[in-house]
């Protein structure tokens, strides 16, 4: 009943994973949360093992959309004060975004009290945190001593906006974590060219696994 495009068996992958990391010292973070889905199989878990799952998300209103000059859709969301701006590399679709973004909206304009009533809902609000915000707003106000054991990457696909998550998460990830990217190798050039160049040739990691449109890979232990 939660919106959103992963199917049982990729949630049940994230799920796992979380059990699979209990050992781990850290958290769990997702970059793209909407309506939670994904939050939920993973705050299920967490609340299970330990720690919180920080959901990163600028939560755009319908009316932060504007349509680009092609048809198809961007972003533009302020919060305290400044300015974010998203999917401006890699728009998304006019016709996706019609099919699945617009009747959502028709339904609830703010996708973060959406949220926020799917993760209560479950008894998970003690576990899932959002920050609504970016990774770069949530870098900088995490403690220096923060540490994650799996991030879940389903943000901006662009390419810059993949390698700019990157960069400021997986100084976060533990030895044996796990990060998963979403819409893997399908039809989105900016997540591939990111695993292939931070992933698959880093010899920090030693795992990598695709299952339909999410690809899985583990930091060396």
């Amino acid at each position: 009943g939660v919106p959103g495009w992963s199917p049982i068996d990729e949630l049940f992958t994230l799920s796992t994973l979380v059990y699979a990391t209990a050992h781990l010292a850290g958290d769990v973070v997702e970059v793209g949360s909407w309506f939670g889905r994904s939050a939920i199989a993973l705050g299920a878990a967490a609340r299970d093992t330990h720690g919180l799952v920080h959901c990163i998300d600028p939560f755009p209103t319908r009316d932060d959309w504007r349509q680009n000059a092609d048809g198809s859709y961007s972003y533009e969301v302020e919060i305290d004060g400044h300015r974010h701006a998203g999917y401006q590399e890699q728009t998304v679709w006019e016709a996706p975004f019609e099919a699945h973004l617009a009747p959502v909206y028709a339904r609830s304009a703010s996708v973060f009290d959406g949220f926020m009533a799917n993760i209560r809902s479950r008894g998970l609000e003690a576990v899932v945190r959002p920050h609504r915000g970016t990774t770069a707003t949530f870098a900088a106000q995490v403690p220096p001593d923060f540490r994650c054991r799996l991030i879940f990457l389903d943000g901006d696909h662009g390419a810059t906006a993949v390698d700019d998550d990157l960069n400021r998460l997986l100084p976060f990830l533990v030895d044996g974590g796990w990060i998963c990217f979403d819409d893997a190798f399908s039809v989105y050039d900016g997540v591939d060219q990111a695993i292939r160049r931070r992933i698959i040739d880093n010899a920090a990691f030693d795992v990598t696994r695709q299952m339909t449109r999410k690809c899985f890979a583990a930091r060396k232990a």
